[in-house]
């Protein structure tokens, strides 16, 4: 810690600057946390940019600059930069720590479908039943007659509006939900299941189009504990954290019941989530069906993605069980605060880039770092 004391930092503040440049790496102190269990393996010495670091990247302002300063200039924690399965270049903020695992956010929300994919390979999960199937408490929601596709690829109407700034309306209710808020002793906000099942239908139909809704996730993730039988950190242990071998603990919040937040509350190191997008590269190494991986790319319904809301992030591409495709050969997993798995095939590289972006989301900085991952993967 720089310029604040571990107790200024509150459930109010941590996800505010400067604060969050902590919070983001020990966030088991400030919200209820369960554990992802990795095995025991040895960890390998830290490398540097090599020879990336000479390289000149396109900055926000459109100007020529040192890749480091990019990274300086987008509030980044880490940067892992693998290639065909072997970390070339790592970087790490001054005061990150990357044996540290780190928030997440909406990539907890690619994760999840990771291991959705998985179970469904196994005949746990099927996407194709309806929600209810899995989620009875769910038939008087938004949710009463939506398939778990649908689920999974943001295509549920829901009357629900995701606003990560409010601090009084119902994404904020949402927030206390989870526990990610205080409450409001006035108006407190029920357990995370009961609030999902709360939300009512919108004003179109199911697959009409993509609409990105965090609760989505949270009820997929209730679903993915149905089918499987256990809690969601553990089944991500059993199923994929520890299959691919990754080197640390992660972490996924949960509710003042239990409940995980799938949508956005794990955190990870970089060179772990540098490992699952290697599994996506090489089409589920055997671990994830490539059936499943192969179907990302399909990028599901283009025509849903087009008349949905985050269309002019992609304007060629389409979204697919939590995962982006871009419209020009990449995969991505994205989060809020500037979370970032960038899976390109073309070059048989992957990169992880960890932020404390003090903006939850800025479409201008999105599309100069998809700039530089792109600069990145040619130049390695």
């Amino acid at each position: 810690m720089t310029d604040f004391k571990r107790s200024d930092i509150t459930l109010s503040n941590w996800r505010t600057a400067p604060f969050s440049k902590w919070a983001f790496e020990n966030v088991s102190e400030i919200v209820p946390s369960a554990v992802i269990t990795a095995k025991a393996k040895a960890a390998e010495p830290p490398l540097d940019l090599s020879g990336l670091g000479d390289l000149n990247v396109t900055g926000i302002d459109g100007t020529s600059q040192p890749l480091t300063a990019f990274l300086a200039e987008s509030e980044t924690d880490e940067l892992v930069v693998m290639r065909q399965g072997r970390i070339i270049a790592e970087w790490s903020a001054g005061h990150s720590d990357p044996a540290l695992p780190h928030i997440i956010f909406s990539v907890s929300k690619s994760l999840t479908a990771l291991l959705a994919g998985i179970l469904a390979g196994k005949g746990l999960l099927s996407f194709t039943k309806p929600v209810v199937e899995y989620v009875p408490e769910a038939s008087g929601s938004a949710y009463a007659d939506a398939t778990v596709q649908q689920l999974f690829d943001m295509e549920i109407s829901v009357d629900f509006v995701e606003d990560y700034l409010d601090t009084s309306g119902g994404f904020d209710r949402y927030r206390r939900a989870t526990g990610w808020n205080p409450d409001r002793p006035d108006s407190p906000a029920p357990d995370l299941k009961s609030f999902i099942c709360s939300i009512g239908k919108g004003s179109w139909n199911h697959g009409e189009k993509h609409a990105y809704r965090s609760p989505n996730t949270d009820l997929a993730g209730i679903v993915v504990e149905r089918a499987a039988g256990g809690r969601l950190a553990k089944l991500l242990s059993d199923h994929l954290w520890q299959p691919m071998g990754a080197g640390s603990n992660a972490m996924i919040t949960v509710d003042r019941i239990g409940t995980a937040r799938a949508a956005g509350g794990m955190s990870a190191t970089a060179r772990d989530l540098a490992l699952v997008g290697e599994l996506v590269r090489k089409q589920g190494a055997g671990l994830i069906p490539q059936s499943f991986i192969d179907d990302l790319w399909t990028g599901g319904s283009r025509e849903a993605w087009k008349n949905g809301d985050q269309a002019t992030l992609f304007p060629d591409g389409s979204y697919r069980n939590y995962w982006y495709e871009t419209g020009a050969g990449e995969l991505a997993a994205i989060g809020i605060h500037g979370q970032w798995i960038w899976v390109d095939p073309a070059s048989q590289t992957v990169i992880v880039k960890l932020s404390s972006q003090t903006l939850p989301v800025d479409a201008e900085r999105d599309q100069a770092i998809v700039g530089m991952l792109r600069q990145v993967s040619r130049a390695v």
